[in-house]
Formats: C-alpha cells, structure tokens, sequence
C-alpha cells in the first residue's frame, strides 16, 4: 500500500502542475484565471488568449497525464519496494486518475483548477490509445451539432465506458471501471457548464455549427 499510496500523491501532484499557468508564466505573466469564465483550462486559454497559446496548456495538459499514467508506476523510489500485492494495472490506472484530480483541485492553487478533459485525453493515449480517435469523433460531432464545448467534452467522455461495456467486458473489467469513474467526475467537473446550459447563458461556439449553418441557408 506503500507503493500505491506514494505513486498516488506523486501523480496528483504531477497533475496539480496548471499548463496555462506555466503557458501564462513564460507569456509575461497572464492569469487566465482572472478572465473569461476563470477556468484554468484550455477552453477558457482559448477563448481569452488564442490558439497558440491554448495548444501550449493542451499539451501541457495532455502530458502531465500521459506521464502519470506512463512514466509514475514504474518509477522506483527509495526506500519503496514494489509492492507485489498491488496489481500494475490498477496501480496505473490510480495514477491516471490521481492526475485528473490533481488537474481539477490542484493544491498550490487553492483545489481551483479547470475540468480536466486534457489530462484524462492524456492518460488515455497511454492506458488505450485505440479509445483516443473514438473520443475526438463523439467530441467534434456534439460540438459542431450544439456548439457547446462542455456538452461535447461529457459526451466524449461518457462515450467511452459505454463503447466499453458493448465490446470489452467483462474482459477489460479494470478499464471499463477508469472510465465510467472519470465519466462521472467529468461530468460533475462540468456541473457548472450544465448549470449554464439550463439558464441559458454558456457560451456557445455557433461557428463551428456546420449543420445549423446549412439550414439556414
């Protein structure tokens, strides 16, 4: 438990690591914590500072994640021996989730940070990078058919244990169990997202709205 309690924290803290805060570091200092909606994510980074500097937090973002589910189980420690009794599997797949926590309640940031969609993308292309192509598709679709980045981000996310639970299990029991955890946690991530959609005040990307722009053609 030593192992896995000790590899948990590095992970967490690995992902409490903000990419738009070191993007806004070397950028002469921007915040965009004190713009846009205040998220530290990469939707707010793009809607605030553009592009470029929005693909610098994503692969931040992305790599935190990648590391932690890739590079921290295997890692040796001083003085922690491996621990035979915990499955590398699931001691992998408790680093993965440690730093999507890390991403949305980062301790050096007082537990406020962005929803974590990044650096869940990221453990993914370590743990299954057969998943990633079928998550971007789900995204783009919901995204081009409502416009609402949130929305898209849940349904990607939520996409995933149910692919899972039609072909993989009871097989790939231990993945299937990562993704319907993190589905949940995206989706409670985004509660403010949704909260917005019912009010009717988040902000929607009609742009990117192909089909909408078609009919009204």
């Amino acid at each position: 438990m030593l192992e896995l309690g000790t590899k948990f924290l590095l992970a967490y803290f690995v992902g409490s690591i903000m990419g738009s805060l070191v993007v806004g570091y070397f950028r002469g200092g921007v915040d965009i914590r004190t713009m846009g909606s205040g998220n530290a994510g990469s939707t707010n980074a793009l809607r605030t500072q553009g592009w470029v500097f929005a693909l610098g937090v994503i692969a931040i973002d992305v790599g935190k994640g990648a590391a932690a589910a890739g590079f921290i189980p295997g890692l040796s420690l001083p003085y922690i021996a491996e621990d035979p009794y915990i499955s590398r599997t699931w001691l992998m797949l408790c680093c993965a989730a440690a730093s999507v926590i890390g991403h949305v309640w980062p301790i050096g940031q007082h537990f406020k940070g962005g929803k974590g969609a990044a650096t869940l993308m990221g453990t993914l292309a370590v743990i299954a990078p057969i998943l990633i192509f079928p998550v971007l598709l789900v995204w783009a679709w919901f995204l081009v058919m409502f416009g609402y980045v949130g929305l898209a981000t849940m349904a990607a996310s939520v996409g995933v244990p149910i692919y899972l639970l039609v072909t993989r299990f009871p097989e790939d029991q231990p993945l299937t169990i990562y993704a319907l955890v993190l589905a949940g946690f995206m989706v409670f991530s985004h509660r403010i997202n949704i909260q917005r959609m019912r009010a009717g005040t988040e902000p929607r990307n009609t742009r990117l709205m192909i089909f909408r722009r078609s009919r009204s053609n």
